[in-house]
């Protein structure tokens, strides 16, 4: 029997299992139809799911596309045309329309690249692939609930090669918990109604802990001297304490009135510095990542008109690949600086590990993983 052929045999065993438990779940017999009639396994999310890319993107290599000026001015047209849909999301749930054109900007380029891939075989490719079939199960339960409440046709039900879905990208689950009906229509059309679109966007921000009328950060100043180990974006204080310790504004203005402030060196000590908040915080619920809730902050002050990054990146260093990650974990572990199980991925144990030897040794201790860095520690 021809591979495929075979893995097509057990991809619809795998089908009718899953199917078995989704009708103990409430689904019914037409949903299940609807969604599995025609369903074919895309080899292609599996290449992509498996596809880790060796080499890391640097935080300003990141910016420079996701706050380009293209995207900038495109944005700023994009939001003109869709203040109708736009405001009255913004009004309603406490969320300025810029940080909500920024996520929209960031995750579709304002609409217009949501995805063509099938949800519903995404996510059976992936739960029958099996290295997040747990996930992927819980995924398609969702979207076949999303079906059977007739938000959106199978048809029309496309996104991503992982599964998330419209103009702002929501995972089935987010779908069902933040999902709003804003125009009316008795339906939740993130893929084609721009008002659904903004409100489950906004919807998703605050239940998620955004406050209202609070910045999501700022750049700042760090004073000559100051301990780097206190900017580990994870050790809050007020910012007047902040600016007892000598933290300033770019332009001199009293920081942000944020009781609830950390601070941040994306790019180690040598880079730009910011001051963050809790709204920070709940973009980074929306996307784990640091460099995607900058880009979401500078985009939306970029989209109002405000001023771009002042301080210079450090473009001469070389970000590290996976595999030097790998390395540097196995060497500070060596030397008895706990980074966790060694995995290639900067995380806080790492970050957390390298500032407790830069402090060792002496150096700087931003946690910025850099060439020199690892040769110092091996």
């Amino acid at each position: 029997m021809p591979v495929d052929a075979e893995r097509d045999q057990r991809f619809a065993r795998w089908i009718a299992d899953f199917s078995s438990s989704a009708r103990a779940a409430g689904i019914t017999d037409a949903t299940l139809q609807s969604a599995f009639d025609g369903i074919r396994f895309i080899p292609r999310v599996t290449e992509l799911d498996g596809a880790q890319a060796e080499f890391t993107r640097t935080v300003w290599d990141y910016l420079d596309s996701a706050v380009s000026t293209q995207r900038v001015v495109r944005g700023q047209d994009r939001l003109l045309q869709a203040r109708p849909a736009v405001d009255p999301a913004a009004t309603r749930y406490g969320v300025p329309a810029e940080i909500l054109a920024a996520i929209w900007g960031m995750e579709s380029n304002y609409g217009s690249n949501t995805g063509d891939i099938p949800t519903i075989d995404a996510l059976a490719t992936l739960g029958f692939e099996g290295r997040r079939e747990a996930w992927a199960r819980s995924q398609l339960l969702a979207a076949l609930k999303i079906l059977q409440n007739r938000d959106i046709s199978r048809a029309q039900m496309v996104g991503s090669w992982a599964g998330a879905m419209g103009q702002t990208q929501f995972l089935p689950s987010n779908f069902l918990a933040y999902a709003v009906d804003a125009d009316g229509d008795g339906r939740r059309d993130i893929w084609g109604s721009l008002p659904d679109v903004m409100a489950s966007t906004a919807n998703f921000l605050v239940r998620s802990g955004w406050q209202s009328g609070q910045p999501w950060g700022q750049e700042v100043r760090l004073p000559p001297g100051f301990d780097l180990a206190l900017a580990d974006g994870e050790q809050r204080r007020p910012a007047a304490v902040w600016a007892g310790l000598g933290v300033q504004t770019m332009d001199g203005s009293p920081l942000p009135a944020l009781a609830d402030a950390a601070l941040l060196l994306p790019a180690g000590a040598r880079g730009p510095a910011f001051i963050v908040g809790p709204n920070f915080r709940t973009i980074l619920r929306y996307n784990n990542s640091t460099s995607y809730a900058l880009a979401v902050g500078l985009l939306a002050q970029a989209l109002g008109g405000g001023a771009p990054v002042q301080a210079a990146w450090p473009r001469d260093l070389q970000p590290l690949s996976r595999s030097q990650l790998l390395a540097l974990q196995t060497a500070l572990n060596a030397r008895s600086f706990d980074s966790g199980t060694p995995d290639g991925m900067m995380g806080p144990a790492t970050r957390s590990a390298a500032r407790r030897y830069q402090r060792s040794v002496g150096l700087p201790a931003d946690g910025y993983p850099t060439l020199e860095l690892l040769q110092s520690v091996q």
